[in-house]
């Protein structure tokens, strides 16, 4: 993924008023993020540990996306095995189902789309094999790393997607 810029990742937000991504935390040090082994870019909110977010270019240009999450420690869920819904990586305890308001008419709505994402936001690294998430994270598959990496980007692609769907009836 190309490096993204702090203003580029504000103004990329589909479902956050502009008011709601100028205040909302950004990570400072995004020139020390290892932007060539994202598909995208994930951080959780220090002054907020129930918000996350993540940030990703598809066709070509950036969307972002803010997420409600729990926060570290709540309930007994942790020790069950889960798998991401995007890198189908395997955690005990490293999953987590994170919500996004639906953009536009239907998030006002309090519509939302829900997801199983690594908690800590780092599928990239996993795929990727640059993060260890502990003994039979990964599943043995005769995937070779590109297909993964395209079937990652793919099942992010369909969770945005989802996101900025018009629930609005299809015209016939």
């Amino acid at each position: 993924m190309e490096p993204l810029t702090e203003r580029e990742i504000r103004a990329a937000f589909v479902n956050r008023t502009k008011g709601e991504a100028r205040r909302l935390h950004v990570p400072r040090d995004l020139a020390d993020r290892p932007w060539a082994d994202l598909d995208y870019l994930g951080w959780r909110d220090p002054q907020a540990p129930d918000r996350a977010y993540l940030a990703t270019e598809l066709d070509g240009r950036p969307v972002a996306v803010a997420l409600r999450c729990p926060s570290a420690g709540a309930g007994a869920w942790h020790t069950r095995r889960s798998m991401c819904s995007v890198c189908v990586t395997t955690h005990t305890g490293g999953v987590s189902l994170m919500v996004a308001p639906k953009a536009g008419r239907a998030g006002q709505q309090g519509n939302s789309v829900g997801v199983y994402l690594c908690s800590d936001l780092a599928c990239s690294l996993y795929v990727r094999g640059l993060r260890d998430a502990g003994a039979g994270s990964r599943l043995h598959e005769s995937l070779t790393l590109e297909e993964k990496i395209a079937r990652t980007r793919a099942n992010l692609a369909g969770f945005v997607a989802r996101v900025t769907a018009s629930d609005a009836p299809a015209a016939a």
